[in-house]
């Protein structure tokens, strides 16, 4: 019993490990046995922010992209997440792969055909004629515009604080490290928790269900390609089998592990993309490309500040845009942390420019690809796209391509594929950030706890999903709500966080100014960081104690 009490003293934030999951086995047992309550408590809370706070998740979200785009230009921009003489832990290609994976996720598959599909057929919200090529190339801005520069600005801001905090400042890699500035040492008291805790709670809520959205897609696909059962149980096999690809992944660590699997997802991703723009139908994709980002762009700033009220067009947007920004920011702990992560040496400006609009202009090619092309066959009369939900329509789409025989088959497979590793590559980072998130901010976390939390996240998702169909209900989709929920305070913390970056950039001395490598560096009084990966999370003018030493003895 001594050897695992020192244990969690020594690898763990005691607080922030039993507290949040305390609330995750809170959740799960209110999940099984009172499913219906679940859902109609977590409905409720999410329509009384969406009425009452609408506006604020609107005006965040829009503040967070011109703090990104300030970043990049500004003078700060040539500032690296590191000492000045630090360089890139990984290369571009990987670094990107990493990042993308991590923050996309499931839902871009899941939502690449059905989202513009279901915005081309909601008239509400239209300033073009219904059923026109003009409906459906505003159907798919709209779509750009849910995955375009928002949600990664959302992400750039913690992640951009956390790696300047723990890289360049020495604090450890947690959100509540970008409060530093503005609270000091109390970061490591019970308002640092708090904030540790939210992460951790919108981290593995948000995951656990997309795991259950990926699943279920990856059962549909299998029964409509081979015949297999549709069922729950195959769902809980296919999380089962993903959750210890994850497993396997995170153990083997961020080199061996996450970057090679976001490698591969990246390249099967782009090979099914390649595949349906040649079979399918170019010449329209390539329009919709076009006109789609030509709508995106022209309209951003009416996008952006668009407040619809009353009636159908008011509920869309509660159902699509508010949903969005209150998931993204309730992920910005997990993608920001792990963008942070992998991101040391690298400048500003880079960071912002390869993790947000990078990732915006691919995002904008996959969905003109997918859900362009579905467009152009809804308008040529398919009604079976035009009708098919979230978790069919991508196979129904891929069934409609002209071609057939094993091809239309392999094709298939490789769209079930790009599923599954898409759901491994969100469940290996989702489990290395809830370890950091837990143990007080250490990078290079216990082995034994990435392999806790990568099947305790399979775990909760597959007993959710068994105990959802036994109620009749769907108890995931409720800790979705949840967790998006989660996102009202954590955008709080993100406008703290902001103003606390921008406070410790402010003392910096001019970046113009920095020293060529293999000069003596000038960076902000305190020790400094190894120049050859992540250094030990040391806090700026302390000695290098471990982080959970010096909260105990604070406390």
């Amino acid at each position: 019993m001594q050897g695992l009490r020192e244990h969690f003293r020594q690898h763990t934030n005691p607080p922030v490990f039993f507290i949040a999951a305390a609330v995750i086995i809170a959740f799960v047992l209110w999940g099984i046995f009172a499913a219906g309550n679940l859902g109609t408590v977590a409905s409720g809370v999410f329509t009384w922010i969406n009425t009452y706070f609408g506006w604020w998740y609107i005006i965040a979200a829009s503040f967070f992209v011109v703090i990104a785009f300030f970043l990049m230009f500004s003078r700060f921009g040539s500032i690296r997440l590191g000492p000045d003489d630090s360089r890139p832990q990984f290369g571009t290609l990987a670094w990107f792969s990493m990042l993308f994976t991590a923050g996309m996720g499931i839902g871009l598959v899941f939502y690449s055909v059905n989202e513009p599909a279901t915005h081309f057929q909601s008239p509400e919200v239209l300033s073009a004629e219904s059923g026109t090529t003009a409906a459906a190339t505003q159907g798919l801005a709209y779509t750009m515009f849910h995955w375009g520069l928002h949600p990664w600005a959302i992400y750039i801001i913690l992640g951009a604080a956390l790696g300047y905090f723990a890289f360049r400042r020495g604090l450890p890699l947690r959100p509540a490290s970008a409060f530093y500035p503005l609270i000091g040492d109390r970061v490591y008291g019970w308002v640092g928790n708090v904030i540790d805790i939210l992460a951790v709670f919108g981290t593995m809520f948000g995951l656990a269900t997309s795991l259950g959205l990926g699943a279920s897609q990856i059962t549909t696909g299998l029964s409509q390609t081979t015949g297999t059962p549709d069922t729950t149980w195959m769902q809980v096999i296919i999380i089962a089998v993903l959750t210890l690809t994850a497993a396997v992944s995170v153990v083997l660590g961020i080199d061996k592990g996450i970057r090679r699997l976001s490698l591969f997802n990246v390249y099967t991703a782009f090979i099914l993309a390649l595949v349906v723009l040649v079979v399918g139908p170019t010449l329209a994709i390539l329009n919709y490309l076009v006109g789609g980002i030509g709508a995106y762009l022209q309209n951003l700033p009416q996008l952006s500040f668009q407040m619809f009220q009353g009636g159908a067009a008011q509920e869309w947007q509660q159902s699509w845009t508010l949903f969005y920004w209150g998931w993204w920011i309730s992920w910005s702990a997990f993608v920001g942390m792990f963008l942070a992560r992998i991101s040391y040496g690298v400048t500003i400006r880079k960071f912002v420019a390869g993790a947000m609009l990078a990732p915006t202009l691919v995002s904008m090619v996959w969905f003109s690809i997918f859900g362009g092309g579905g467009l152009s066959l809804i308008l040529g009369g398919n009604e079976a796209i035009a009708g098919a939900d979230s978790t069919s329509a991508l196979f129904v789409y891929l069934d409609a391509l002209p071609i057939a025989g094993i091809i239309a088959t392999l094709l298939s497979l490789l769209g079930i594929v790009v599923v599954a590793v898409f759901f491994a590559t969100s469940s290996d980072s989702g489990s290395l950030v809830i370890d950091i998130l837990t143990n007080g901010g250490d990078p290079e976390p216990n082995v034994y706890q990435r392999l806790f939390w990568a099947v305790t996240e399979g775990a909760v998702g597959a007993i959710l999903l068994v105990a959802g169909a036994a109620a009749g209900s769907d108890p995931l989709g409720a800790l979705q709500t949840a967790s998006v929920a989660a996102g009202l305070p954590f955008s709080v913390v993100l406008v703290v966080a902001c103003i606390g970056l921008l406070k410790g950039l402010s003392e910096e001395k001019s970046p113009e100014a920095a020293p060529e490598p293999g000069q003596p560096a000038t960076r902000p009084a305190g020790p400094a960081p190894r120049t050859s990966g992540p250094p030990p999370h040391q806090v700026q003018q302390m000695s290098a104690e471990e982080p959970n030493e010096r909260r105990n003895r604070r406390s």
